[in-house]
């Protein structure tokens, strides 16, 4: 178990008023005026409507000029949650205002990820496609543009991934990294609303969900505009009249009502089911069906396509985790076996138990794939496109990224991003922290504070659900639970507390022992009796931290 550093933020005032807890968590992010606050509890439309994409104009005048001379347009995605919402909003969007489109899902093992050489040639032949929209991906698709339109196809790119050095030259280029790929796409699709047929912008603000769904899933900030997309759109998920979401929250057991946590660990995960290991048109055909029966049926698919999924992920995580030195500054491993729609979740999960950066790559015999996950403080997508010259193609984020790479060439890749790791790496970013609000004492451990940290959701990556340390608390009951006693469950200071994956540590601990904890407040479903109940994240006893 990786051993974590504590930091406590803010320190709690010696008297507490009525607004002390809010006054901290304010704090913490930033929110030093009125104003600032007033913005990120109440976040708006305009909010979202304030972030301007470039090209905006230039795309929004192609795409009304495609739909009233009645051109056919495909709409060419992402097969991950974000590109698929994207996609679904974008077709719904300019199918409901009379538009010829069509959606276009790549096959992940047979076209690859983005703009494909073999899938414009096929919308051009097949289709007389003569305006291709991406969403949620195009930043990287120099050549393929450069293809498209030698057929005399425009592309119009809608991306949220960091920008290469060399971009490709579309019609328009709609673009932000303030926003996800479906963001990106709503956004657009808003300007297209607003000149089309104002009078369907109510029916298109439904689409939040959607953009909601997409926001959370691709893990980007949950301040500004994200946040309002999130909060205005888990409102219309509450009231959803898609029978594919309810299908799906149906299938997955979900009760209501339906939060962030629902849609980043049961929800998003059965839509990125199909594009991992089958094909991502059944979840997009799940998104759009208007019939509660073929939803039914897609939402159950896409249930058992995600234990399969999951079935696959934990066998090559138990393999890789055999392969990686946990001494490397970047852990980069390949196998033949690994299902190449699994690698990021293994990276991610690598991340977790070493805590270093780490690349995943599913080995093929001329191309390979590769996954990566990186800690905070690394840009793994600077560090991967520093070593561009060894790859067919690179994107992403600076905390996660994709590339292929030629196969013979993986070992000079590996030696040469272990020798840019080493020259950014610092013993202070392997550092694994825990960043705590303040120190509660356990009679603040309450229903009216739990109130106020509930105040600031939804929280997700820039607003983090808050964490708090009680130091010198008294164990009062300690036993193991769950699947061969996984989880810790404890009684401290008359307080219920789980510890998830700590059950290692039932076997130190005994009634009477004084221990710290570091832990998030939530209410304790599973009692049913709606009592306050601690998340153990970390924990000490006797001044020395467990390992």
């Amino acid at each position: 178990m990786v051993g974590y550093e504590w930091k406590i933020k803010s320190k709690a005032p010696d008297k507490k008023n009525v607004k002390w807890l809010l006054t901290i968590l304010a704090k913490n992010r930033g929110l030093d005026t009125a104003k600032k606050l007033n913005d990120f509890l109440n976040p708006t439309l305009e909010q979202i409507l304030k972030v301007t994409p470039t090209h905006l104009e230039k795309g929004l005048n192609r795409v009304i000029s495609a739909i009233k001379n009645k051109e056919k347009i495909a709409i060419y995605c992402d097969y991950d949650a974000d590109g698929l919402n994207a996609a679904a909003i974008m077709w719904e969007t300019l199918y409901d205002l009379g538009a010829k489109v069509m959606p276009y899902v790549p096959h992940r093992l047979t076209e690859g990820y983005g703009l494909s050489k073999q899938g414009i040639l096929k919308l051009k032949e097949e289709q007389k496609i003569t305006l291709i929209i991406t969403v949620d991906q195009g930043v990287t698709a120099l050549e393929q543009v450069q293809y498209a339109t030698k057929l005399g196809i425009d592309v119009v790119i809608t991306d949220h991934h960091i920008l290469p050095v060399k971009q490709p030259h579309p019609y328009a280029l709609v673009h932000t990294t303030d926003l996800c790929g479906a963001g990106v796409a709503w956004r657009l699709c808003w300007e297209i609303v607003s000149q089309l047929d104002p009078t369907y912008k109510d029916k298109f603000l439904e689409k939040l969900e959607l953009a909601a769904i997409a926001t959370i899933a691709d893990l980007v900030p949950l301040i500004g505009a994200n946040r309002s997309i999130v909060k205005m759109g888990l409102l219309q998920i509450v009231k959803t009249k898609r029978p594919g979401l309810k299908a799906l929250i149906t299938a997955a057991n979900i009760t209501w009502p339906v939060g962030t946590y629902e849609i980043g660990h049961i929800i998003a995960p059965r839509i990125n089911a199909m594009g991992r290991i089958e094909h991502g048109l059944d979840s997009l055909r799940l998104l759009c069906t208007k019939s509660q029966k073929k939803a039914d049926t897609l939402a159950q698919l896409l249930s058992k396509t995600n234990t399969r999924r999951q079935d696959l992920t934990t066998k090559a995580i138990e393999h890789a985790r055999s392969l990686v030195d946990p001494e490397v500054l970047i852990g980069v491993i390949e196998h033949d076996t690994w299902h190449e729609g699994v690698i990021g979740l293994v990276a991610s999960q690598l991340v977790e138990s070493f805590w270093r950066p780490m690349i995943v790559i599913s080995r093929g015999v001329k191309f390979s794939k590769g996954s990566a996950r990186s800690i905070p403080g690394f840009n793994i997508i600077e560090a991967i496109r520093a070593s561009s010259q060894y790859l067919v193609d690179a994107g992403g984020h600076p905390m996660a990224a994709g590339f292929t790479i030629e196969t013979e060439q993986i070992e000079i890749f590996k030696n040469s991003i272990t020798k840019y790791a080493k020259t950014i790496i610092t013993e202070e970013i392997l550092e694994r922290k825990l960043e705590a609000e303040c120190e509660l004492e356990s009679g603040d451990i309450n229903m009216e504070n739990l109130k106020t940290i509930e105040v600031f959701e939804p929280f997700g990556i820039a607003n983090p659900l808050p964490l708090f340390v009680t130091k010198n608390m008294t164990v009062e009951d300690v036993r193991g639970v769950g699947l061969q006693n996984k989880h810790l469950k404890l009684q401290v200071d008359g307080i219920s507390a789980i510890g998830f994956n700590l059950g290692e540590l039932r076997t130190q601990l005994r009634p009477g022992h004084k221990v710290d904890l570091a832990y998030t407040l939530a209410v304790d479903r599973y009692a049913g009796d709606g009592s306050i109940q601690l998340k153990v994240k970390d924990l000490k006893v006797a001044n020395h931290q467990i390992q």
